[in-house]
């Protein structure tokens, strides 16, 4: 009676709807601040950046790496050179454990050593010392036990955060609907039908989304759990802060090496597109003037690969004869063989006469001779433009190209053979840059197989070809398998000298996102992706102009295989 007097009822109804909507975003802020704090990200609830299956021990000097695993009791332990990466298996190694006696650790077979724990695995951190003598130095290094991290349950961890955050939520939802109810029995005495419609509307909305997700919460938690991402593990793996951790057995298995970056001042390189051609002094091609056909020698038609000398025999050619040179070939023979009968009639007349005296014996002697004469010409027109032509090697080499087939008909100047000697090669390249008439610093090509080709400069042309300049290449030791035609980048040293740390080319990869990267090694077992920029020298090295210091360990060796993992 006393609220009916004091209030009206439109005012007590704007109060109470206000009051409905202030309780419900009371309990939604609750509800957030307790799923913000179920999800904390601080640095309490992280776990372990690097977390081992077994306790380990790394230590570094200016000399060697040293890792050590500790297993079943064991302590295996990998020395590596500590600028090369290399693996050093001729050292004789002392492990001090503690305030225990000095073990002499005996080698394995796969270059590690072994020493056994005399007071089983380490509890606590622990001081161990390494004495190694080995040919690159003796030297003295000291560290402590990594003790084994205790990896969080993963399902104890879903479930904390469910309690956390769902179930808080959940309640908000459920007041806030009871708030609604208690609105909408406020309203229907009060006989507003709408505002109690709308109030029931939004007091189920609430409910049904409590029940929601109360039926997910339960079905989550009755599902496995996800596993821990930070299981322990000495799998090689890329960590949270973009590093990448390999343990020592993994790095001798994928044959990782490094090498300290030193400055250097060289002349940059200009990467021009090339081919591989024959010396033009030690090639050439074999043709036929007259045309025909193919006839094979004794030995058949020689293929592709076959080394020939100059010289040597390769096919002959029937000639082609037209019908009316044949005519007057037959003609001629007639008109010759009609000359030696008359010249024989005669011969058979005077013999006798010259054996008698009569007629002098030179007159017989002439006949003799012109009878032989005219058989000669009968052979030889007999023979006029039917005889073989005979294709020989005009060099040394091997047969790169050949395209005749018994049988065959040649059209004349075809080019039949092709010959070239494998140690006399050039390279041809387009340079779209200006490099100048002048011979340059250095020039060098990449074979297929990885190795380096050492070029010497032949010369430039004035005149353009597919508007670029063609420069020609001579090289002086051609590696084996380079074919002829082949592409190749040749890199040309020229221009002003430029300073930076020289590293080989495979040293730098592609991230992810394309950027040009080395891996620098900051630890013996971890290894840190670097972004550089960098200038070509030559077909194995390039510039790193910016983003690695003097004496930092690049990743030379490996590198693809370290930027794969994941």
């Amino acid at each position: 009676m006393f609220m009916n007097q004091c209030c009206p009822k439109g005012r007590l109804a704007a109060l109470g709807l206000a009051a409905a909507f202030w309780l419900a975003s009371l309990f939604l802020g609750v509800s957030c601040a307790f799923a913000h704090e179920g999800h904390d990200h601080g640095d309490a609830e992280k776990t372990a950046v690097v977390s081992s299956a077994y306790p380990r021990i790394a230590a570094r000097s200016e000399l060697y790496e040293v890792v050590g695993i500790l297993k079943d009791g064991k302590l295996s332990v990998f020395i590596h050179d500590a600028v090369t990466n290399e693996p050093v298996s001729d050292a004789a190694l002392q492990v001090t454990i503690g305030d225990s006696a000095p073990i002499e650790a005996s080698s394995r077979e796969d270059g590690a050593y072994t020493a056994p724990i005399p007071n089983g695995t380490p509890s606590g951190s622990v001081e161990v010392i390494f004495s190694i003598s080995a040919g690159r130095g003796n030297d003295l290094l000291v560290d402590s036990f990594i003790p084994r991290a205790e990896a969080r349950p993963a399902a104890q961890k879903h479930e904390t955060g469910w309690l956390l955050s769902n179930r808080a939520t959940i309640a908000a939802f459920a007041l806030a609907g009871l708030g609604f109810v208690l609105l909408f029995a406020f309203w229907r005495r009060r006989g507003r039908s709408m505002a109690a419609a709308m109030s029931a509307v939004v007091a189920g909305a609430f409910v049904i989304l409590a029940a929601i997700m109360f039926g997910e919460g339960r079905t989550d938690a009755t599902q496995p759990s996800p596993p821990d991402v930070h299981a322990l593990s000495d799998a090689p793996r890329r960590l949270q802060d973009g590093t990448v951790f390999a343990a020592k057995p993994t790095q001798r298995l994928l044959d990782v090496r490094t090498a300290a970056a030193a400055p250097q001042t060289i002349h940059p390189a200009v990467t021009l597109i090339g081919r591989v051609m024959a010396d033009p002094n030690r090639s050439s091609i074999v043709q036929s003037i007259y045309g025909g056909r193919v006839v094979p020698g004794d030995d058949g038609i020689p293929r592709i690969g076959q080394t020939v000398r100059k010289g040597d025999l390769l096919i002959r050619i029937e000639p082609h004869l037209p019908i009316a040179d044949r005519t007057t070939i037959l003609e001629k023979v007639g008109e010759i063989e009609q000359l030696m009968a008359v010249t024989e009639n005669r011969l058979r007349r005077l013999r006798p006469l010259a054996d008698r005296g009569a007629v002098p014996q030179g007159q017989v002697n002439d006949l003799e001779s012109e009878l032989e004469g005219l058989r000669a010409r009968r052979e030889t027109v007999r023979n006029s433009r039917t005889g073989f032509e005979e294709l020989r090697a005009s060099t040394d080499g091997i047969i790169t190209s050949a395209k005749v087939a018994p049988g065959q008909v040649m059209q004349p100047q075809d080019v039949l053979f092709q010959i070239a000697d494998p140690r006399s090669l050039w390279v041809e390249a387009l340079a779209y840059d200006e490099i100048g008439l002048k011979q340059p610093e250095a020039a060098t090509a990449m074979a297929p197989n990885g190795q380096q080709i050492a070029l010497s400069f032949v010369g430039t042309s004035r005149a353009l070809r597919q508007h670029a300049s063609v420069v020609q290449f001579a090289i002086p030791e051609p590696p084996a398998g380079l074919n002829i035609g082949q592409p190749l980048n040749v890199m040309v040293q020229t221009g002003a000298p430029v300073s930076g740390l020289v590293v080989p080319r495979n040293a730098v990869v592609r991230s992810g996102n394309g950027e040009n990267i080395v891996w620098l090694h900051t630890a013996p077992e971890r290894f840190e992706p670097r972004p550089v920029r960098v200038v070509p020298v030559d077909a194995a090295r390039v510039i790193v102009a910016a983003g690695v210091n003097e004496g930092e360990h690049i990743l030379v060796r490996g590198t693809d295989l370290i930027n794969q993992i994941r």
